[in-house]
């Protein structure tokens, strides 16, 4: 039995790693021994289940550890003392998907600090609710498979939304999806084999990078600026590894919120052009901007853009609609891939989707929201300001803020320790292409007014 010493100097991590270390070494426990979950380890030794994350997680790193998806954590089969072990991609991968999927999205801590979607009063549950009204008044065929490209009424509406944006095509060429999350992988499993050299913003959409370590890809990070990108670094990626593909977020950008202007956009074409480049443009916080912008996709006109979309973040997650939009040959391909993995997508969602798309109060109800989140920027900018972090970007609108502290040198001790406060907050490095440690954290505007935050940071950071 592992006794941890709360009151010791050494860190609860640390005790826990080199407690467990000591038991595999000495043949406590053997290799294919299964270790106690999470949550069993955290309830049993009264610790947070962030330090019993991160403890697995250096174990596996060690190669004393392997996890296997939806089983949990095993003792490893290790090589002789003199060989010592290399932690692989699939392992820290995995351990480093689970932490977001299971610890950063948990829903049961009060204070979501570090979340990535927006409390349920402000999204547009009101026009969800008529539109499951009007869906059970229409008594909608609940039998068969719908179409495979999905809902052809929302896939229309979509063209239309699309068509205010600059970006002119036919239904055919829009593809629904399960969440942008199903359309981002599929364009990575379309496009990337294991080994390719991959571009992607650094710090970058964290769902995204996983699936791509998943798939085996090489992660060539592009720094983002506040500004936009570090174009000579772009280039310079560009012409030293000859990527294919760069998967980029220009607008409101995912952690940082920083938007990329006109001009750089442009040159990302040209590269693009230049370098037989395809780009992936994830664009799912467009209905967040109260600024009409170009896009991508509006200046290319999908000749080699794939353009991704989502509802999930102002309608609701629950309903788990997205789509890809792309020329027509890609996304003929992308198309075959969904129904490979999951036939059709669910049409009742779409039609959901589609119901509240069409709903007349809509249009206000996004100005509202840009509103309160413009609002919660200046409160919010100005907490963390006053408590001595440095902002990245101030862009005023979005769901996000990305900054650090001159006295914070390891954000992910913080957030084990503001899990014990019921805080849940986002640690830089889970947005970082190569997962490297950061004094960076993302902080979610819409739930970082509370007072609780604000009160633990003053104490900690103070």
């Amino acid at each position: 039995m592992l006794t941890l010493q709360p009151q010791a100097a050494t860190p609860l991590v640390t005790q826990i790693v080199d407690g467990l270390r000591q038991q595999i070494d000495q043949g406590a426990l053997r290799t294919g021994a299964k270790l106690p979950s999470i949550r069993q380890f955290a309830q049993g030794h009264q610790v947070s289940v962030f330090t019993v994350v991160e403890a697995y997680d250096r174990l596996v790193a060690l190669g004393y550890l392997v996890s296997r998806p939806h089983s949990g954590f095993f003792v490893r089969q290790r090589a002789p003392a003199d060989e010592p072990v290399k932690p692989s991609v699939e392992s820290r991968s995995f351990d480093q998907l689970w932490y977001l999927r299971k610890i950063f999205e948990n829903r049961h801590l009060a204070v979501k600090a570090g979340c990535g979607w927006l409390p349920g009063d402000w999204l547009f549950e009101d026009g969800l609710r008529r539109a499951l009204r009007s869906l059970a008044a229409d008594e909608a065929e609940t039998g068969g498979y719908g179409d495979p490209k999905g809902y052809p009424p929302l896939r229309q509406a979509i063209c239309e939304a699309l068509a205010e944006q600059q970006v002119n095509l036919p239904a055919s060429q829009v593809l629904l999806t399960q969440g942008s999350s199903q359309a981002l992988d599929l364009c990575v499993r379309r496009l990337v084999r294991a080994g390719d050299a991959v571009l992607v913003d650094d710090p970058g959409y964290a769902n995204l990078l996983f699936s791509l370590r998943f798939q085996g890809a090489r992660l060539l990070g592009v720094p983002r600026t506040p500004q936009g990108y570090d174009l000579v670094a772009l280039e310079k990626l560009i012409v030293d590894h000859r990527p294919k593909v760069f998967f980029t977020q220009p607008r409101l950008q995912s952690p940082t919120g920083s938007v990329a202007p006109l001009a750089h956009l442009h040159r990302v074409l040209q590269l693009a052009e230049a370098h037989d480049l395809t780009l992936v443009e994830n664009d799912i916080y467009v209905d967040l901007d109260p600024q009409p912008r170009p896009s991508l996709a509006s200046l290319d006109q999908l000749a080699r853009v794939i353009y991704i979309g989502s509802y999930s973040k102002t309608i609701s997650p629950n309903i788990r609609v997205g789509f890809a939009a792309a020329h027509p040959d890609l996304l003929e391909d992308l198309a075959q891939l969904k129904m490979i993995s999951g036939l059709t997508s669910a049409e009742f969602g779409e039609r959901l989707a589609h119901g509240a798309v069409l709903d007349g109060r809509r249009r206000k109800h996004l100005k509202a929201l840009r509103e309160r989140l413009a609002e919660a920027h200046q409160r919010v900018g100005g907490m963390l300001a006053g408590l001595g972090f440095e902002l990245f970007a101030e862009p005023k609108a979005g769901m996000f803020l990305w900054a650090r502290h001159p006295r914070l040198t390891d954000t992910v001790a913080l957030s084990n320790l503001a899990a014990g406060h019921d805080i849940m907050l986002g640690p830089g490095y889970l947005f970082r292409a190569d997962l490297q440690p950061t004094d960076w954290m993302r902080f979610n505007v819409a739930f970082s007014g509370d007072e609780r935050l604000r009160a633990f940071l003053a104490r900690e950071l103070g």
